[in-house]
């Protein structure tokens, strides 16, 4: 048996024991929401109906409070999700050079700041769970210097008594090696996390993609994430359409259910922004919405029909 097929079978027996001593952890089948900033500028209203139009109950929404005169109004926001039956998961923090919590430049660092505090902000008045944060800026692969880690948790430590206050979780997003300079993997999150030390940063928002390049197994990862994961991103392995690629869908549910992440409050978000340096440029973007369409249809479905397959292992 290869490496990463006996890490597996350990993780597929715990999967199953815990089925065995506890089947009242399987009732509930995983919240399944969507990253809409891949969506570029198309307006809300036609992102929702098509996520409700694929049985989608959950959004993660663009941070995109870039300005006080910018990103999405509150109550419109809320009413257009009402309006397709839709609930905010939570927002995806979007950290670049910016508003930079790593930077060299303390008015980056600022501009971080103040982001996190209009995005905490909108994540509470929405109802979201999580505003996922990025320790620097994505899309710059090499450091400034020796000292960003202790200046991006130092930043941190400014806002999160207001992240506390708020009652939403900071989720800190491990990213690979070629897209950031710091926070690579599971383990770089939780000292992270452990060196802001605040009860609002507490959380880890996954990414398979990430993890593929930076961990050993994502199963595994999952399983070392544990409670603190409350939101895992996803796309297959060439970072498209779950189901067209070579991810291995049913190693990544079964550690989530081992970990009972099937619960309120936690989320698996396809995030499918195919392959490149930096995706940021998507957020400007004008897709095509068959495109869109299709990959939605084909995300969610493939989803849905390989989780229904882990459970019937039990």
């Amino acid at each position: 048996m290869q490496n990463f097929l006996e890490t597996q079978r350990k993780i597929d027996e715990q999967f199953k024991a815990l089925a065995k001593e506890h089947p009242e952890r399987f009732t509930q089948r995983l919240n399944f929401s969507w990253s809409n900033w891949g969506f570029g500028l198309e307006p809300l209203e036609q992102s929702c109906e098509r996520l409700a139009r694929n049985g989608i109950e959950w959004i993660e929404l663009h941070g995109n409070h870039y300005g006080d005169d910018l990103g999405y109004d509150v109550e419109s926001t809320k009413a257009t999700l009402q309006q397709y039956g839709l609930k905010a998961s939570g927002v995806c923090g979007m950290f670049s050079d910016d508003n930079d919590l790593a930077s060299n430049r303390p008015i980056q660092q600022q501009e971080a700041i103040e982001y996190i505090k209009r995005e905490i902000a909108f994540t509470r008045d929405v109802g979201g769970y999580y505003l996922l944060v990025v320790p620097g800026s994505v899309g710059r692969a090499d450091a400034y210097d020796d000292y960003e880690f202790d200046r991006s948790v130092l930043a941190l430590q400014r806002v999160a008594p207001v992240i506390a206050e708020s009652g939403v979780k900071a989720a800190i997003e491990p990213i690979r090696s070629a897209e950031v300079s710091l926070v690579h993997t599971v383990d770089d999150a939780v000292s992270y996390i452990e060196a802001v030390d605040s009860p609002g940063v507490q959380h880890i928002n996954g990414d398979v993609y990430h993890m593929q390049v930076e961990e050993n197994n994502i199963a595994e990862a999952i399983v070392k994430a544990g409670d603190r994961l409350v939101n895992l991103h996803l796309a297959d392995s060439q970072r498209g359409a779950l189901g067209t690629g070579s991810m291995d869908i049913d190693a990544i549910i079964k550690a989530l259910y081992v970990i009972g992440h099937n619960a309120e409050g936690r989320f698996v978000t396809p995030e499918p922004l195919g392959p490149g340096a930096g995706p940021y440029p998507a957020r400007n973007g004008r897709p095509d919405p068959e495109m869109l369409d299709e990959l939605v249809r084909q995300s969610v479905t493939y989803f849905r029909e390989r989780e229904e397959a882990v459970l019937q292992e039990i």
